[in-house]
């Protein structure tokens, strides 16, 4: 596995690897949207990537990790995640401070330091946000799951991931007392604007958005 790879180039594999979660290609308007930059500056970047075989290039398509590229970018998922889990279990962090620390952590290249975090750590199979971590050979556990917005009234669920790691929604979530793993009870719905009604152990009911709903993922229980 390449590991002369410099800070930039590895931020722009990890943003590649997660923007083909939704689609197998990717496109330089994407990465330049995700990341907050240029177009041309992520052609330029692309281009070399591609030179270096970490991504392979469909012509109108698009871009994609290849087999190289989408080992390397596991490696630096594995690092951040088990970061995340180490400064939440570990330091007692929320998990609305760790995002950007992990970030500059999932750039340390020692395997051998990474192995011992993992074992130190038991082997987590889910980061704090419920994301999966890859283990060393860069397999993880897909588990069965779907959007708080699609449960029915009447139904309880477990909270088992956030779809994202914004600092303004997981305040949000610590206010409303939700983390990964709160129980919950879908009690109705609104179609007027499409909130829900939730119910959380002995709290009183209380109404979430649309949007937070469609940021929520649970398992039946």
């Amino acid at each position: 596995m390449k590991t002369n790879l410099s800070v930039t180039e590895e931020n722009y594999i990890k943003t590649i690897y997660l923007l083909q979660q939704v689609d197998e290609n990717v496109t330089t308007n994407e990465v330049a949207a995700t990341m907050n930059t240029k177009a041309a500056s992520v052609t330029d970047m692309l281009k070399k990537l591609k030179g270096k075989k970490i991504l392979n290039y469909e012509k109108y398509r698009g871009f994609r990790l290849s087999t190289e590229g989408k080992k390397i970018a596991l490696s630096i998922v594995r690092k951040h995640r088990l970061w995340e889990y180490f400064l939440v279990d570990k330091l007692q962090f929320g998990w609305d401070e760790i995002h950007e620390v992990a970030e500059e952590m999932e750039h340390i290249t020692s395997k051998k330091l990474i192995d011992k975090l993992d074992a130190f750590l038991g082997y987590p199979k889910f980061d704090p946000h419920g994301d999966p971590i890859p283990d060393t050979n860069g397999r993880m556990i897909i588990q069965h799951q779907v959007n708080l917005s699609d449960l029915t009234p009447n139904t309880s669920a477990e909270i088992t991931m956030v779809g994202s790691q914004s600092t303004e929604l997981l305040e949000l979530l610590k206010h409303k007392n939700i983390t990964i793993g709160t129980r919950i009870e879908v009690k109705q719905k609104f179609s007027f604007d499409n909130s829900i009604e939730i119910k959380i152990k002995t709290q009183q009911p209380f109404i979430i958005s649309q949007q937070l709903a469609q940021v929520l993922f649970v398992k039946q229980v």
